[in-house]
């Protein structure tokens, strides 16, 4: 096995100069932006803390085939379970 490097010239490695050309997707042509996928984007102010956990497969797999949202249930029922949902 060789230890060459493989330079694609179809897809060179971006330079710093390339990065500083970038724009975000939302000043891109519609018929160019179309290829990226939409993505929700930065939080204006956030609302939750980002962290991790563990939690059983079993509750994992139950939430998760709830559907979109799965997450921000188990918050409820954790809210429900610390007594902090009469707001």
């Amino acid at each position: 096995m060789s230890n060459k490097t493989v330079i694609d010239v179809d897809n060179p490695e971006w330079t710093d100069a390339d990065f500083g050309r970038a724009k975000p997707t939302s000043q891109l042509p519609s018929d160019i932006a179309t290829f990226f996928p939409k993505t929700r984007g930065r939080q204006k102010t956030p609302t939750k803390v980002a962290l991790s956990i563990r939690l059983s497969p079993e509750v994992v797999e139950h939430y998760k085939a709830t559907g979109p949202g799965w997450q921000a249930r188990i918050d409820e029922v954790l809210k429900k379970a610390a007594g902090l949902d009469q707001a």
